[in-house]
């Protein structure tokens, strides 16, 4: 039992060391976060906001990144305007039943977004059909979209401004991928909005 136990873990491990290592070489995946980081401050800095949506773990990682961005990262320094789309039980169990499933970010995006904010789309096949609607919703708005998927991208890839891919098929790697560049996107936001004196 013990020597399966290690076996796994040391798998596990491994997969996640190699998957690191791919993006970490990805030249064309550092240049997107320096983009994504530039649309983001931009919008922050006229008044804007940053919209965030996704489904199980993905919702989790749309809450987890709002809270880093209205609370604080590394640092105490003024709240940047990020709402989760996925938290709000009223809302979404309202428009599930009136509009179905697949409108419960679309309906909030065409109710709380407006030109020039940003929509981080999460998901990681790239064909949530709500993530998609919502998608739509906020290119008919002229929002910026980020999307963060896995290897293929999914349907998402043509219709994101970018579109991070995570270099994996396996949901938990793509997830632990996603983790890593929101974590980073709100480390970068922050430094550039309220640089901390002395770094």
């Amino acid at each position: 039992m013990e020597n399966r136990i290690e076996a796994y873990v040391k798998s596990e491990f491994e997969k996640t060391r190699l998957n690191f290592e791919r993006m970490a070489a990805d030249q064309g995946l550092l240049q997107q976060i320096a983009a994504a980081l530039e649309i983001s401050v931009s919008s922050l800095r006229s008044g804007g906001k940053i919209l965030f949506a996704g489904n199980g773990g993905s919702a989790a990682d749309a809450q987890h990144w709002a809270g880093e961005l209205v609370s604080r990262f590394y640092y105490d320094r003024p709240g940047l305007a990020a709402v989760a789309l996925t938290t709000d039980s009223s809302i979404l169990t309202a428009i599930g039943n009136d509009y179905g499933y697949d409108y419960v970010f679309a309906r909030q995006i065409e109710a709380l977004g407006r030109a020039g904010d940003v929509f981080y789309a999460i998901s990681t096949s790239g064909r949530s059909k709500n993530i998609l609607r919502a998608i739509r919703a906020a290119k008919e708005l002229d929002m910026r979209v980020i999307g963060f998927t896995g290897t293929g991208g999914g349907e998402m890839e043509g219709l994101c401004d970018i579109n991070f891919r995570i270099p994996s098929d396996e949901t938990p790697r793509i997830q632990e991928g996603h983790e890593f560049l929101g974590h980073t996107l709100c480390a970068l936001i922050e430094a550039e909005m309220h640089p901390k004196h002395g770094v």
